[in-house]
């Protein structure tokens, strides 16, 4: 009985701690983590080479290894449209996130100018203080947890042809049907699709759908 229990206890250890491959269950999160968000990024118009989208497990451990460096997992792409305006990506550590560290990383990052936004991702809690520090920068800040990109929802389920409305065509088109933005069908900001593709409040998104009773059926969803 004792022998039995033994073995049981630990095959139960090494499965939480074990994955594909002998590598860590760390590696693996940070693993799937980092590819939905260089998927993200490449939806949203980032120039993310192909090396990075087609890594593998296996090659993501050979090159940041079985117990990664966060730094070492921090991405700085730029926009396909326009390469000067770059968005970063930066991992935070498994302890509570304090104003301290938001200071500090601010510090850390050069050419501020340039940034057109920063994705943290999460391992803990951000702390109420912390956040209203992040409000400060002078650039959109998006704050993932680590869990919510363990899964690109976005490819697991049907998404209908979308397309995000310039100022321009989001005016047109409130001018057209003598409405206001507050009027049209809503999605929040907080909304899996808006979050993904990073939309903020007064945007306006298209959606064209393939129906079975008319070819094309059209609808429209304002950010709020």
């Amino acid at each position: 009985m004792g022998g039995g229990g033994g073995g049981g206890g630990e095959c139960i250890t090494r499965s939480s701690h074990v994955m594909e491959g002998g590598g860590s269950l760390e590696s693996y999160r940070y693993y799937l983590s980092r590819r939905t968000v260089l998927q993200m990024l490449n939806d949203r118009g980032y120039a993310v080479p192909n090396s990075e989208l087609t890594r593998s497990l296996t090659e993501f451990r050979f090159t940041f290894g079985d117990k990664s460096d966060l730094e070492s997992l921090r991405l700085c792409l730029p926009l396909r449209s326009n390469p000067s305006k770059k968005m970063l990506v930066v991992y935070l550590g498994t302890e509570e996130v304090r104003t301290q560290a938001i200071r500090g990383l601010y510090g850390q990052i050069l050419n501020k100018e340039a940034l057109h936004g920063l994705i943290l991702i999460l391992q803990s809690n951000m702390n109420t203080f912390a956040r209203k520090e992040v409000l400060k920068f002078p650039f959109k800040v998006e704050i993932f947890h680590i869990t919510d990109l363990l899964v690109n929802v976005m490819k697991h389920i049907l998404q209908p042809k979308h397309e995000v409305l310039s100022a321009g065509e989001r005016d047109k088109l409130l001018k057209k049907y003598k409405i206001e933005g507050k009027q049209l069908p809503r999605m929040l900001e907080t909304d899996a699709f808006a979050r993904y593709y990073g939309l903020q409040k007064g945007q306006v998104v298209k959606f064209t759908y393939c129906s079975g009773i008319a070819e094309f059926l059209e609808t429209y969803r304002c950010i709020l």
